[in-house]
């Protein structure tokens, strides 16, 4: 148990100064002047917002503490793809290692709950699933880490590959990944009966990569909102990235994810239309964010820090107003607990005090100024302080 804490005089989502009461790991009271019991943090007036949710990287690719990778591989998607799996271990990318870099650099910057897309192909194995797994267990006192059993390179187009995501379900993977039923498997319908059938078997939700554009894309997220009406799945499918509902004239689509209980995840990403967080937002869609890849073999940006991108995001979709800001940073934080189906997540009492102290006069200054200084509470506990995580990375 985690015993008690009190968090004095911080602003709530950049609100009046309050107190938070912590008791064995929860939230237990919120108020003005509350009696102090066990320790006391002084907040000093810090906005507490509750813990930052990565809900889409790539905890296993990432070259944290390597040499600099030179990157001269050709355009294409799949260019990227085969460069990658051709060369993990030529590069050392130990997946047990890097995920735990990655995690605690993450958690430094305040991400409590995180969402790994893990590569499951027939050159590796479950050799990406068994490293993050073990990195799942050593921290998960620290930060919750969910795993994603992802067919990178294909699933049907690479015989055996289904077979091993059967496998990775069974070891333990939290969520069934799927990737571009059109433009990588050319066989949307057999990619979306093998990626369902996977997820009844198991009882695990869906998260599917969707790069494709325009028409092609919409016909994609069509096929994936009529199967999650058809099996009841409401509430438990994420379509990552969906570059394809910031194109124009895919607006019919909104209504249809909405009543889907279908999810949307963004990155913000500069080089393709991004879905429109706020026209989204508005038809009911729940709408998170992540980084995606760190440092690695596909490109050299990123630290892992979702207050950051929550103002890549807050850029992308043209959000100037403090209160549009403040949007952003809500994508990055309630937007992912609910995508990821995160129990007891928020600043009420009874929620999982993860916590994140930030000074700042307002939301949208925090996420504009991006400020070193966070203090990262876990269930009661601080795990992070300026950057410095509580245990030290590989």
């Amino acid at each position: 148990m985690a015993g008690t804490m009190l968090l004095r005089d911080v602003r709530p989502w950049g609100g009046a100064v309050t107190d938070i009461a912590v008791v064995d790991g929860r939230i237990a009271g919120i108020g003005a002047g509350l009696t102090a019991q066990g320790f006391v943090i002084e907040g000093r007036g810090r906005i507490a917002i509750p813990g930052l949710v990565e809900a889409h990287t790539h905890l296993d690719k990432n070259m944290l503490g390597l040499p600099w990778y030179r990157n001269e591989v050709g355009p294409r998607l799949i260019d990227k793809i085969d460069n990658e799996r051709l060369n993990k271990r030529r590069l050392d990318i130990d997946p047990a290692r890097q995920s735990a870099r990655q995690a605690l650099g993450s958690l430094a910057h305040g991400s409590t709950h995180i969402r790994s897309h893990v590569d499951v192909d027939t050159d590796h194995g479950l050799w990406g699933i068994e490293g993050v797994m073990q990195t799942r267990d050593r921290l998960r006192d620290v930060v919750d880490i969910e795993l994603v059993a992802f067919p990178q390179s294909g699933m049907l187009v690479r015989p055996g590959t289904l077979e091993l995501m059967d496998a990775a379900l069974a070891a333990g993977a939290e969520v069934v990944g799927g990737l571009d039923p059109c433009a990588i498997e050319r066989d949307p319908k057999g990619h979306l009966d093998a990626v369902f059938a996977l997820a009844q078997k198991h009882g695990r939700p869906v998260d599917i990569h969707l790069h494709e554009p325009g028409e092609m894309g919409a016909f994609s997220m069509e096929l994936i909102i009529e199967r999650t009406r058809a099996l009841g799945m409401q509430g438990r499918v994420v379509v990552s990235h969906a570059f394809c509902l910031g194109a124009p004239g895919q607006e019919h689509l909104f209504a249809a994810l909405a009543e889907a209980g279908i999810a949307i995840m963004t990155t913000g990403a500069a080089s393709r239309p991004v879905p429109p967080v706020v026209a989204l937002r508005a038809a009911g869609v729940v709408v998170c964010a992540g980084n995606d890849g760190i440092r690695d073999t596909w490109s050299p940006y990123g630290n892992g820090d979702m207050v950051e991108r929550a103002m890549l995001v807050g850029l992308r979709n043209n959000l100037r107003r403090d209160d549009e800001v403040e949007v952003a940073l809500r994508v990055c934080t309630e937007g992912g607990a609910q995508a990821m189906g995160v129990a007891r997540y928020g600043l009420d009492v009874g929620c999982d005090a993860d916590i994140v102290l930030m000074p700042a006069e307002s939301v949208a200054e925090l996420v504009v100024a991006r400020t070193p200084d966070r203090l990262v509470i876990k269930r009661g506990r601080i795990v992070a302080e300026g950057g410095v995580p509580s245990i030290a990375p590989p």
